[in-house]
Formats: C-alpha cells, sequence, structure tokens
C-alpha cells in the first residue's frame, strides 16, 4: 500500500483544513493508500526549541495577529520570512532531507507556501523518482518564492485559471500543471441534506423570514466582527467566532435590534451557512470557497490590512459579480442592503460556478502516482 505523505501547517487553520479534506476526499475516492499528515513544523523543529523559548508553536503567532486584526505591514514581513528561509536553505533541506529518508513517502503533496523550493529540492535528493506535488490552498500565487518556484520537478495543482496561467509563466509543461474548478473545501460542505430553514432557524432563536448573515473570520475569529456587529444592529447575523471564545462572550454581550446567533467553534459550518443569504468575512480562500459553494454572496474588504496573498480573491469576486468588496467595513450596512436587495442576481452568478475539487484533486494525484510506478520504458512510449 503506498504512502502519501501531505504536508501542511496550522498558520491561519486554511492549510490544516485543505489537508484534512483532501484526506476525506481520499478515503471517498477509495484509495487504497496509507494518509499520513505532517505538520512541517514539526519537522524543521525536532526538537520543539522555539516553544521551550517563547511558549508557543511557531503558527500561534500568526494566529494572534489574525485573532487581532494585527495585519498591516504583512507584506513586508512576508518578504523578510523569506529572506529568512533563503538565508536558511541548506540547513531546511538537510532536514527535510533527512525526514523523507525515515519516513519513506511514496508521493508528497504539500499543502503550505513559502518552503516548497525546500520542500521540492529535498524530496528530490533524498527519494528520486518519488512524485512531489503542491496544491495551491490559495485560488493564486503571490509571487515570487510563495507558492510556485521555478525549475522544480513537481506537479502543481491550480484552483483558478489565474494560477495556471502563473504555473506556465513559471516554465512548468503543461503535463506538469493540472487545473481544478475551485479550492479544496471539506466533505460536509458536500454531504449537505435540505432542511426547512425557517423551522431551523426558529429552533435557534432566529426570526424564520428575516435576511441573514453568516459572519465568519477563519477558526480564530477577528475583533473585526464585533465592528462589523455594532454597525448592523438591526440585521439578523450568525457570527461564528471559531476558537475565539473571549470574542463570543463580547458578542454575545453587545446589545442588537434583531435575533443572533453566536457560535464557538463548531464542525457544522456548512448546517449553519444553510440558514444564511449572504456572508461577511475575510477573503480568505477557505471561508470564501465555502460561501461560494454554498450560494452565499460574500461582503469583504480590501484594503492595506488585507493579507497579500488573499488580495486576488476579492478581484477574483469582483469579476465574477458574485458579491461586493469595500474599502472598510464602516460601509458594511450598505453592502448588506446592496446584496439582500439583488440576491436573486447574485445567486444566479454563483450557481454558475460548480466546485469539485474535493473529487478532482485525489484523481490527479492517483495519475501522478501511478505514472511515477510505471516502468520507465512505458512512460517514455
Amino acid at each position: 500500500m503506498p504512502t502519501v505523505e501531505l504536508i501542511y501547517f496550522n498558520a491561519g487553520g486554511g492549510h490544516r483544513a485543505s489537508a484534512l479534506a483532501l484526506e476525506a476526499g481520499i478515503r471517498r475516492a477509495g484509495l487504497p493508500w496509507n494518509i499520513r499528515r505532517t505538520n512541517l513544523f514539526d519537522v524543521l523543529d525536532a526538537q520543539g526549541r522555539f516553544r521551550r523559548l517563547t511558549g508557543m508553536d511557531p503558527e500561534d503567532v500568526y494566529n494572534k495577529r489574525l485573532a487581532r486584526g494585527w495585519t498591516l505591514g504583512l507584506a513586508q514581513e512576508l518578504k523578510l520570512l523569506q529572506g529568512m528561509i533563503r538565508w536558511s536553505h541548506k540547513a531546511l533541506v538537510r532536514r527535510l532531507e533527512h525526514h523523507w529518508r525515515a519516513a519513506r513517502p511514496d508521493m508528497v503533496v504539500s499543502l503550505v507556501p513559502n518552503f516548497n523550493l525546500a520542500l521540492g529540492e529535498s524530496v528530490a535528493s533524498a527519494l528520486p523518482g518519488v512524485p512531489f506535488a503542491l496544491v495551491l490552498t490559495d485560488l493564486a500565487d503571490y509571487p515570487p518564492h510563495f507558492w510556485i518556484e521555478p525549475g522544480l520537478d513537481q506537479h502543481l495543482i491550480c484552483p483558478s485559471p489565474r494560477a495556471v496561467e502563473q504555473a506556465r509563466a513559471a516554465g512548468y509543461p503543461a503535463g506538469r500543471i493540472h487545473a481544478t474548478s475551485g479550492a479544496l473545501i471539506g466533505p460536509q460542505f458536500y454531504d449537505t441534506q435540505p432542511i426547512d430553514r425557517a423551522a431551523e432557524r426558529q429552533r435557534l432563536g432566529l426570526a424564520p423570514d428575516r435576511p441573514t448573515g453568516m459572519v465568519l473570520f477563519g477558526g480564530h475569529g477577528s475583533k473585526a466582527m464585533q465592528n462589523i456587529a455594532l454597525r448592523l444592529p438591526d440585521t439578523q447575523l450568525i457570527l461564528a467566532c471559531g476558537r475565539n471564545a473571549a470574542l463570543a462572550q463580547t458578542l454575545r454581550a453587545l446589545p442588537a435590534q434583531t435575533p443572533r446567533l453566536v457560535l464557538d467553534f463548531t464542525p457544522e459550518v456548512a448546517r449553519y451557512m444553510q440558514l444564511a443569504d449572504f456572508f461577511i468575512g475575510k477573503p480568505g480562500c477557505g471561508s470564501l470557497s465555502e460561501a461560494v459553494h454554498m450560494q452565499l454572496p460574500p461582503i469583504m474588504v480590501r484594503n492595506a490590512w488585507t493579507m497579500p496573498q488573499e488580495r486576488y480573491n476579492t478581484d477574483w469576486v469582483r469579476d465574477q459579480g458574485l458579491g461586493v468588496i469595500l474599502p472598510s467595513f464602516r460601509h458594511v450596512a450598505g453592502a448588506v442592503k446592496e446584496v439582500t436587495g439583488n440576491l436573486e442576481r447574485y445567486q444566479a452568478a454563483l450557481r454558475g460556478l460548480r466546485n469539485r475539487a474535493a473529487f478532482e484533486v485525489p484523481a490527479i494525484l492517483s495519475s501522478i502516482l501511478a505514472q511515477a510506478r510505471m516502468p520507465v520504458q512505458r512512460r517514455r512510449a
């Protein structure tokens, strides 16, 4: 049974969610693989030095910043991080080579940015012939050195035409570029069953017939949700706070003229999205892809605080006519009025998209692995 190793980390939560979605898709496809999920930082810092020095994992620093909304200047910090990664490149490759020789996977699949040069080179040197595949968990690359590194022996799985164009521009041949109909989302978004929305809303203390917004800022929430709630006192909202218990407590204490539902962490985001009419959140690829799949017109912000790798997502929403992009959530009330007043038009645009990535990516990986395991003579034929 071949072993397929999925590389992720917990920065932001979307990479781990994509790895879990991919693993679920592989299981659903019935592929006879041993799936191993590996947190990249567990390999790069196997002794836990960072935690001993700081009392937290490397991803925690990033996640705390997201929860507080401290994202201004991340584009500049990203360049600094990438410079540090380049400076330590040889050491990273050595650690990864040691890991691959011990783990002996039959295929390596990266779902992380920034480290793919070290990942690709280490797989090629430690495990010649073992395929390395990159699954972008953003709709497009943020070059240079974010997702797509030129010159590697790798396959690129691209969730948008823009990402396909970027892969071609980086010099990859058509046989190494694999397009999908969207980004990976979890199986629960494909397994939803019809519900009586009015009855379910009423059961949860919501008005059955009021337009309802789903407010979601990833698995760690954001202080922006408080600002949104204050600006929408007469809009019925479902506010999903993820693992941010303090934020949930603050939101429950806010006055409101309409019913609201404040959620702590829940694995049932898809079910709650079924109860909503539109989506308010940051333009992260994961939650945006979930909202689009559930036909919720998105309301999002693009400004200096928007993370650089998420800026293309706002262009995509605007170009497809899927929702409203704002310069600030100060204008969120007007955006809600626009979306709810033209709901049928936005939903018609959303119905034109059909994301089947959770089924497409396992099939692509199966083909890559089968080709790699084929005798050389047959591959050249």
